[in-house]
């Protein structure tokens, strides 16, 4: 017997469909193993699960902040993705747009908070674009495989952000590794009073949509697309691949320095190592399942941001450990990417006669 797998030239909305509900039902299975494992009363688990994300307002409001970096982050990887860039550097070039934006912070207090905010969000993109430039300009010039630049630059930016924390930026108030508390009129709005919904929220959903028509409807959108597709088809027709390669990494780079932005500004208040806990990787994920898609992502990133809120309740309501709960999130992101891979390709069986 020999199997091969094809890709779907056009894979069907019903499978696509059938295929996510399928790896819901079986990540549900398999966590409630673990759960029984652990001793915790199912019921009362996965409802703790379904109230930490979605059971009331205040849950709601909490995963959409949770969410607001992902989207950023799940739509600066599948603009990347897009032209076949496989930039892995976006929790990097959020830290550079945080570093960036921070920086500029120190001189722009005085200011209007519109004008404050505004600026914020300039500095952060243009933090993230050079960042995500560079490894752009580094493939484009040297031909250096972007995975490997963008992953050692995770690397450098944060070794450069722990040299501002031990020294021009150290809090002199406090014996953790982070700044001084950012000025008022730099810290982004809420959108709804008695709520930490923050503008940051509203800048993730422009940017999705925004790269959402760069991406159908421009002529950069097109050959992002058609290099993607085939690159040396593209050259053919006189797309500078090269150039397209940079603008991608410059683009990719400013929406992941905005998720910086958001966290400085709109939760943390400060700058500090822990302001992303893996939103770049974890914005990797999502853009595939998005099939990336900037809508769809922004509908995920969600979802994600439901898990984070929903770990935290289970946790408090068993006493399952965070481990645990860390691995029920993994369960559920492997079945879900099992899920993707299935509506993309197809197995066919045959004889090795055939």
């Amino acid at each position: 017997m020999r199997i091969t797998i094809e890709k779907r030239l056009t894979p069907s909305l019903l499978w696509q469909v059938t295929s996510i509900l399928l790896a819901l039902l079986v990540s549900v299975f398999v966590s409630a193993l673990l759960l029984i494992s652990a001793k915790a009363d199912l019921a009362t688990s996965f409802g703790a699960l379904w109230d930490g994300a979605f059971g009331d307002w205040r849950a709601v409001w909490k995963t959409l902040v949770k969410a607001t970096p992902l989207i950023l982050t799940g739509v600066a990887a599948a603009v990347a993705f897009r032209a076949r860039i496989w930039n892995i550097g976006a929790e990097g070039q959020l830290f550079a747009g945080a570093i960036v934006a921070y920086g500029a912070s120190l001189w722009i207090g005085h200011f209007p908070s519109l004008i404050a905010v505004t600026l914020m969000f300039v500095a952060g993109a243009a933090g993230g674009a050079l960042y995500g430039g560079l490894a752009g300009y580094i493939r484009a010039r040297f031909n250096v495989n972007e995975v490997l630049t963008t992953v050692m630059l995770n690397y450098v930016i944060i070794y450069l952000l722990s040299f501002f924390l031990t020294g021009p930026w150290r809090d002199p108030q406090s014996f953790s590794q982070q700044s001084p508390k950012v000025v008022d009129v730099t810290f982004l709005p809420n959108l709804l009073a008695g709520t930490k919904l923050h503008f940051g929220f509203l800048v993730a959903l422009a940017a999705a949509v925004v790269v959402h028509i760069i991406i159908t409807r421009t002529s950069l959108g097109y050959e992002i697309r058609a290099v993607g597709m085939n690159e040396k088809a593209s050259r053919f027709k006189g797309i500078n691949v090269e150039r397209t390669v940079v603008m991608v990494m410059l683009i990719s780079g400013a929406i992941a320095g905005l998720a910086g932005v958001t966290e400085v500004f709109g939760v943390h208040g400060r700058i500090k190592p822990d302001i992303s806990v893996g939103f770049g990787f974890t914005g990797i994920v999502i853009a595939i399942l998005a099939s990336l898609n900037p809508i769809a992502v922004m509908f995920i990133a969600v979802i994600f941001g439901g898990f984070v809120n929903g770990g935290i309740r289970l946790q408090v309501a068993t006493g399952v450990p965070s481990t645990l709960t860390d691995a029920i999130q993994a369960i559920i992101l492997l079945f879900f990417l099992t899920a993707a891979v299935l509506a993309r390709y197809e197995f066919k069986f045959g004889s090795h006669n055939e």
